[in-house]
């Protein structure tokens, strides 16, 4: 198909210009043009594994600075973010709010793994239910079967 490899080189805006001519012309043709476009991924963001991936990383580099930040990181100062920021001039207040950091990403890191932990024992009730329910001779299901 030449049209469609010349309309490739142009970019998007000869695939919309062709979409409205086939609009005007025979709006048949305007609406198979458009599904095409969609369908091939011409006119969409590229295929949703790889936004996903970029929107993945993108946020993955947000982490990563705020992690910096957060971890005693000089350079970004204080601005209104979880930095430390520069010294305060006053070491035994800049150990006290170090280790009051550090205490409270432990606890947070705790309460983090508790909350996986209760996740994960509720799945398995729930899963250990459904076998239980599944199982042939199960007492539920000998009296639903007499019912």
């Amino acid at each position: 198909m030449p049209i469609v490899a010349k309309l490739d080189e142009y970019g998007k805006g000869a695939w919309l210009a062709f979409a409205v001519l086939g609009f005007i012309v025979w709006w048949p043709l305007g609406l198979a043009t458009l599904v095409f476009l969609f369908g091939s991924g011409r006119m969409g963001h590229g295929c949703g594994q790889a936004r996903y991936e970029h929107r993945m990383g993108r946020l993955q580099d947000k982490m990563d600075r705020l992690r910096d930040r957060v971890g005693g990181g000089q350079s970004w100062g204080g601005f209104g973010g979880w930095g430390r920021g520069p010294s305060s001039g006053n070491r035994a207040f800049d150990e006290y709010r170090d280790e009051t950091l550090r205490r409270l990403e432990d606890e947070q890191r705790e309460f983090h793994d508790f909350l996986g932990r209760l996740r994960m024992a509720r799945d398995k009730a729930e899963f250990d239910q459904f076998m239980n329910e599944r199982r042939p001779g199960a007492p539920e299901a000998e009296a639903g079967g007499n019912a």
